[in-house]
């Protein structure tokens, strides 16, 4: 079997070379490029043509998300794994809708990095696509009675709605609301209520559907 031909796209060197010090031993993966930044990753998928980019989100030029809805236009047939140091809710969405095939924590334990790149490859895993569809269903049956429930809201609320859905945390809404974070959870717990959600998770998913 012909090893996986993967590019590492990430501007910072030490994390490229903690990567690529994971898989250089694993014949399932032959690392053909390392790019420093987006633009760079979109023209090695051109050039080098790989199986799968391990794609960081924040880098200088283009980031991450934009490099991949590109490579995806052009290739569809790359996978596209996206790199990132949190769960960011918006993110996952963005890298979703973009075409991405995966999403993985950097500060995941090397073997499951290896386990997902594995599962990954061999069609087995339930990818992040799977995933945000089995979240977004849990939501369709209640489309049209939360937006009847989303005019309810007051100004205040969906402010915070707004907010959550660009992936910010209590503190960062607090202080561009000139608020306190107590007042920003109890805002918070106020959504959930009116909403029927379970969790902050499935608020940030509402919220991001309904500032699509």
């Amino acid at each position: 079997m012909n090893p996986y031909r993967i590019v590492i796209a990430d501007d910072h060197p030490h994390a490229r070379k903690a990567i690529l010090t994971m898989l250089e031993d694993d014949s399932y993966f032959d690392i053909v490029g390392q790019a420093h930044n987006g633009k760079e990753a979109v023209e090695m998928s051109q050039q080098l043509h790989p199986d799968i980019i391990l794609m960081d989100i924040e880098m200088p030029v283009l980031n991450g998300l934009e490099a991949t809805k590109i490579i995806k236009d052009k290739s569809p047939y790359i996978k596209v794994i996206i790199l990132s140091v949190s769960d960011n809710v918006a993110d996952l969405f963005t890298a979703i809708q973009y075409g991405a095939q995966g999403y993985l924590l950097k500060n995941m334990d090397p073997d499951e990095w290896l386990q997902y790149l594995h599962s990954i490859v061999e069609g087995k895993s339930d990818t992040t696509r799977g995933l945000a569809g089995k979240l977004l269903y849990q939501f369709r049956e209640k489309d049209l009675q939360n937006s009847s429930q989303t005019k309810s809201l007051t100004k205040r609320e969906k402010e915070i709605l707004h907010l959550i859905s660009e992936g910010i945390s209590n503190k960062q809404i607090a202080d561009q609301l000139f608020i306190s974070e107590n007042t920003v959870k109890n805002h918070i717990k106020n959504l959930l209520v009116k909403l029927e959600l379970e969790n902050r998770v499935q608020l940030a998913i509402y919220a991001i559907k309904q500032n699509k």
